[in-house]
């Protein structure tokens, strides 16, 4: 009888660097410690997370005809000494294939039996067998998988190691392979035809078999006793000798369908039978009695219609259904790549909690459990399979192995999961940029497809492409292979392509890519804020990357109003390690959650849209209250009721509308001015009946923790799971929502603290250790049961009142250190909080291996003892600056009392934090206090920073004040002028990319537009624009002075001038260019950039120039006065009879000018120029003749000091002049 074992225990890991060999046995054996399968090796230094480096992993076992089991430990002594070599008596008598199942490694694995190397698998997600029964031999046996990590290889947090289960599979010599049975069901009259197809592989006897199919339901709560488990059908069918596959179809009457609101799945049994035969036939002279079963599977199925049309988008079992999907990683926060099942359920539950009912498996295949997770949950799945094809995105992906590769990864996929109902389509890439560079990305593409079909020819899911290239023609005519069309960030492309591709089926299958920081708010609302110096995005709603959708409503409305779109993915519903756009921290800014599954306010918006408000009404209303007083905060509800109401200390604010089938406005908001007390949302249903309220209130320092986990109880089988959530409270039982309390997490009794996470992108402290600090009042703490019933004590207390023996992340020493709180008297007490679980007793799989714990680790920035800052809170007397009061003293109270940080950071900044000119400030000796004093009109926020015993800026706290009475503000030309920092924009949508930079449309033009720019009396004609382009493309760019018609303004201005920005594309790489107008800006000027299509302006200024030694336009930069001339576009031409061009204003300086560079023509042979200076001196100057213009330098004898200058021409001149330019003595050219 086949067997299948588990086999993640009793593994040795060892670390090492990347140019250590299978022959230095030595050097990564004598590193060799236990390891807990699945494992992530890199997860346990957050502050190196992509470490180069190889992982050995070592097993040994024992191996008999009977069984296999581990080596003792006295064996492995004895084997060690034997290491290097192969001795030992090989197996000749195996009558039955044994096979080493992994899940997931990554990446590029080997694998060593016995000292023999059997081969390699180069994918990091897909799931790959080694028949190791040749080379097995009586008694100990070593299998050793040697594993490559080289970063960068991906662009998120891939882990590194065996991250999945491993399984030794033991199957007769005649047997059914590994992922051999493929199901699918037809709709009929009656029900459905169960369609079963089997593939076997033959051993000597080929003879004398037959296979048998059960179906059972699979039994749940809605199932009555007596069906439970009841027999559908029990059908055999006879084979032929030697068959390679076979198939049947059953009828099925009437099952239970799966669905995402009933995931119904049944039992579907397949047994190979060896049959009896007379005495003779099996040729050993003995006759077979009975029937014997020699291999049996067990799957689970689901009967479910699914059907894609081009003008309805998706439906499931004969209705429609949209798609409300999102995008996920594999990582699992604090476990890394480490796959648990208890933590990719609970994923789920958060998902389905915001109204989640689809996932695209970006960008990879997913675990065997997701996917059995998905079926018992309803969950449909957008299994992928590729980042990338063969053109790389980083130096190690894999693309270096794709074209070798990929028909071994898509089969291994596509075998594995073809049996699930939850899947509903195959993507075989993500942004792929084969698809748009040529051709051959067409080939390419109909190559994957043929390999999916080639498995799943039964067509039980689409092949589909998630791109970002759906703009051009490349892309679209791959995607015209699969006909399943997604769309990565392109919705606006949706009519176009439907109205010509009417074959097509739509979808989005990347979209939204809002970023935001739980519980951290920059305010105001109005203005774009993606970038700020704590290195946190705004959670209001504001901060939204270049290439996403304008806001979260945006993303909704979007794709309500496209019937014909299956629906859409959002990225993402999690936060995950890697890709922190726009920043270089730690993890993304991307999800609705953060990484400890904790939701932000965007989740709740979800929630308000995709959840029923007659059957589970809800409200929410953010931000937190606790901020300075008078500060303007913009208060935001969302709720799935049509109508809402806020209160702001029992005063309503009045009642707005919410429009959920047309409304493109999904949150009702509203500015208050901050004042102690509390916010109350209240929502009404149709009648005006109140249906749901929150209310949220001020807050002080943390009194006290508040341990809340997801369940009571686990079970004992060294695999289940407890989500603990830590939380901080005032005195007054209110909570509090920006503590950043360090805690130490303490898990005693049959459990175990394996993660620690408070979703801080900013926070490097380990995941596997027992102190973290809390973060906008939330930690997570992840138990794990072992393998004994019993309690479970989870106590949290305050970090630093113990004596700590603590081991720095790379493992190599420990400190100690002995600390206490700061008055931590008896009357102050010592915060502890202790909740109490249950291990109940539960079947325990063999080859569990469950012994890893946290244990203590530093803190990554710190030292021990430290208090964060919780608040900063300025106060003034009044926030309106005028010649009467022209400044204000600002304090800022520093909350707790106790915090170690004292040292504050202070500017003066516009909304988006670029610096104001508006006024100024004064450090006062107090080291808390400031004096402000106003300069010019306008508005401006103060903001007060503290880095929390870091190098960055951890906190923000802003108050808003105005000028008033004292002047226009005018703003330099020749210094930076941030991108960002326009007044007006028209045309297409601006964005707001790194580093303070404005993104302009990609679809059609753009305007920024600058106002109060003082170039002065002179000006200048020269501009340096720093810009970013993600291609090599030319970019058309034009200058105006004021703005052009189009822009709406009124008025008409000038354009200055048409340029062309073109440099290699480097990724958030910002090359600065610079252009030579053909006009000068002077004076007191509005400028607007106007972009043909996508670029990111970083910052522009001009050229200060000096007079004298700037080019000088003959037209316009002088006075042109005699008989004959005529004025053209950009010269003064025909220069005849007495003519004088006068220049004034021009200081050479001490050191002077000795030459002169002219731009001219003269139809004449010779053309002579007097040159006349305010001294009385006068040069002459021969231009010789030329049909074009042309640049001549001419000697002067040198002139210095102030002077005014002037061009004479005579009579008899013939002279067309666009421009001069003095040089400064001892020029060379």
């Amino acid at each position: 009888m086949n067997s299948r074992t588990l086999w993640n225990d009793n593994w040795y890991f060892a670390k090492t660097a990347l140019d250590v060999e299978w022959e230095d046995r030595a050097l990564w054996e004598r590193e060799m410690q236990p390891a807990d399968l699945p494992h992530d090796w890199l997860i346990y230094d957050t502050k190196n997370l992509y470490e180069d480096s190889i992982g050995w992993y070592r097993k040994k076992f024992v191996y008999s005809a009977s069984g296999v089991k581990h080596a003792g430990e006295a064996a492995q002594e004895n084997l060690r000494e034997q290491s290097n070599s192969v001795a030992g008596n090989a197996c000749t008598t195996c009558d039955e294939r044994v096979i080493l199942r992994f899940e997931g490694v990554y990446m590029d694995s080997s694998i060593y039996i016995n000292g023999v190397c059997l081969g390699d698998w180069k994918y990091g997600y897909s799931t790959f067998d080694w028949d190791i029964t040749d080379h097995l031999r009586e008694g100990e046996n070593e299998v050793v998988l040697r594993v490559t990590f080289q970063a960068p290889n991906s662009r998120w947090y891939s882990g590194a190691g065996i991250y999945r289960d491993v399984w030794m599979i033991r199957l007769p010599e005649t047997h059914i392979p590994l992922d051999g049975i493929y199901t699918s069901s037809v709709e009929t009259e009656n029900g459905y035809d169960l369609i079963i197809d089997t593939e076997l592989e033959w051993g000597a006897i080929t003879e004398n078999y037959e296979l048998e199919y059960c179906l059972h339901y699979a039994g749940d709560s809605k199932n009555s006793a007596e069906t439970e488990n009841r027999e559908i059908f029990r059908v055999k069918q006879p084979l032929a000798g030697g068959q390679e596959k076979t198939s049947v179809a059953i009828p099925v009457d009437n099952p239970r369908k799966w669905d995402i609101t009933d995931p119904y799945l049944y039992d579907l049994t397949v047994r190979l039978c060896k049959l009896p035969m007379n005495d003779g036939e099996n040729g050993a002279g003995e006759a077979l009695q009975k029937t014997e079963i020699t291999q049996e599977e067990h799957l689970r199925i689901g009967f479910r219609t699914m059907q894609f049309e081009p003008d309805r988008g998706f439906l499931l079992n004969g209705r429609k259904v949209r798609l409300n999907g999102a995008c996920d990683h594999h990582d699992l926060g604090a476990l890394g790549a480490a796959f648990h099942k208890e933590a990719m359920r609970r994923k789920f539950e958060l998902m389905r909690s915001m109204g989640v009912n689809a996932v695209r498996t970006s960008h990879n295949m997913p675990a065997v459990e997701l996917m059995e997770l998905a079926d018992e949950m309803g969950f449909l799945i957008v299994s992928e399979a590729f980042d990338m094809w063969e053109m790389a995105k980083n130096p190690y992906d894999y693309a270096r192995f794709f074209k070798e590769w990929m028909e071994k990864d898509v089969r291994s996929w596509i075998r594995r999961d073809r049996n699930h109902p939850s899947v509903i389509m195959w993507s075989i890439g993500n942004e792929i940029p084969d698809t748009h560079a040529d051709a051959h990305g067409q080939e390419i593409t109909r190559s994957l497809l043929a390999v999916v079909r080639k498995w799943d020819y039964r067509k039980v899911a689409p092949v589909t492409i998630g791109s970002n290239y759906m703009p051009w023609e490349n892309a679209q005519k791959c995607a015209d292979i699969v006909k399943v069309a997604g769309y990565n960030y392109a919705e606006k492309y949706y009519a176009e392509h439907h109205e010509k591709h009417p074959d097509w089926i739509i979808y989005g299958s990347e979209t939204s890519s809002v970023v935001q920081s739980r519980g951290v708010y920059h305010f105001p609302l109005e203005r774009a804020n993606l970038i700020e110096a704590d290195e946190q995005c705004s959670a209001l709603g504001n901060s939204t990357t270049s290439w996403a959708a304008k806001n979260t409503e945006y993303c909704i409305t979007m794709d309500r109003d496209t019937p014909y779109s299956c629906g859409q993915f959002i990225w993402t519903a999690i936060d995950y390690i890697g890709e922190p756009t726009p920043y270089q921290t730690k993890n993304s800014y991307f999800g609705q959650m953060d990484t400890a599954g904790f939701p932000k306010d965007s989740y709740y918006v979800f929630r308000s849209e995709w959840t029923d408000g007659k059957k589970d009404p809800m409200i929410h209303v953010y931000p937190y209250w606790d901020f300075n007083p008078g500060q303007q905060v913009d208060v935001r509800i969302t709720s799935n009721a049509p109508e809402v109401e806020l209160f702001v200390n029992g005063v309503s604010q009045g009642k707005q509308q919410i429009d959920h089938q047309k409304g493109t406005v999904l949150q009702p908001s509203w500015k208050v001015p901050y004042a102690p007390g509390s916010i109350c949302a209240v929502a009404y249903d149709e009648t005006g009946r109140e249906i749901a309220r929150q209310e949220r209130h001020s807050f002080g320092n943390t009194d006290h923790y508040v341990l809340k986990a997801n369940k009571s109880a686990l079970h004992a089988d060294g695999e289940d799971m407890i989500f603990v959530e830590i939380s901080a409270e005032d005195r007054d039982g209110y909570p509090v929502e920006n503590a950043s309390d360090y805690v130490r997490v303490t898990v005693e009794g049959a459990g175990r603290l394996i993660g620690l996470d408070n979703g801080d992108s900013t926070d490097y402290d380990a995941y596997k250790g027992t102190v973290r600090k809390l973060f906008q009042g939330k930690l997570l703490a992840m138990i794990a049961a072992k393998t004994i019933p019993g309690e479970i004590r989870v106590t949290v207390e305050d970090a630093w009142t113990a004596t700590v023996s603590m081991t720095d992340e790379t493992g190599a020493g420990t400190a100690t250190a002995v600390v206490e709180t700061p008055d931590n008297t008896a009357a102050a007490g010592h915060r502890t909080a202790t909740v109490t679980l249950q291990a109940v007793e539960a079947p325990i799989r063999p080859g569990v291996c469950a012994t890893e714990e946290n244990r203590e680790y530093p803190p990554a920035f710190v030292d021990p003892g430290f208090v964060p800052v919780r608040k900063l809170e300025m106060s003034a007397p009044y926030m309106r600056l005028t010649p009467e009061k022209p400044y204000v003293l600002l304090h800022t109270r520093i909350y707790p009392m106790e915090a170690t940080d004292r040292k504050l950071l202070w500017s003066i900044t516009d909304a988006s934090g670029i610096p104001s000119p508006v006024a100024k400030l004064e450090e006062l000796e107090d080291g808390e206090s400031i004096r402000i004093t106003g300069v010019s009109d306008g508005s401006f926020q103060v903001r007060c920073m503290t880095c929390n015993g870091t190098t960055n800026i951890k906190m923000i706290s802003q108050l808003d004040f105005a000028v008033e009475g004292m002047g226009q503000t005018f703003h330099s030309p020749y210094e930076p002028v941030t991108g960002i920092s326009y007044v007006g924009s028209f045309g297409g949508d601006v964005s707001r990319g790194v580093e303070n930079s404005a993104g302009t449309d990609k679809a059609q033009p753009t305007g920024l537009v600058y106002e109060a720019l003082d170039f002065g009396e002179f000006g200048s004609d020269e501009i340096t624009l720093s810009i970013f382009a993600n291609d090599n493309d030319p970019h058309r760019i034009q200058i105006w002075k004021g703005e052009p018609e189009e822009s709406g303004s009124g008025t008409q201005g000038t354009l200055v001038g048409e340029i062309t920005y073109q440099k290699p594309g480097i990724w958030e790489v910002f090359q600065p260019d610079t252009f030579v107008l053909p006009r000068r800006l002077k004076g007191v000027t509005k400028l607007t950039i106007v972009s043909e299509d996508k670029i990111f302006l970083k910052e522009f200024h001009f050229t200060r120039q000096e007079k004298a030694y700037a080019r000088l336009s003959a037209l316009t930069d002088g006075v042109t006065y005699g008989d004959s001339f005529v004025r053209t576009g950009d010269a003064v031409e025909q220069i005849g009879n007495n003519v004088s061009l006068e220049f004034t204003d021009m200081n050479f300086g001490e050191a002077g000018t000795d030459s002169i560079v002219i731009c001219g023509r003269t139809p004449l042979q010779q053309n002579t120029i007097q040159l006349r200076f305010t001294d009385g001196a006068t040069q002459v100057l021969p231009f010789p003749h030329s049909e074009e213009y042309r640049e001549l330098r001419f000697p002067l004898e040198r002139v210095t000091g102030e002077q005014n200058v002037t061009f004479v021409f005579l009579p008899g001149c013939n002279f067309d002049f666009k421009w001069f330019r003095f040089e400064k003595s001892g020029y060379e050219e």
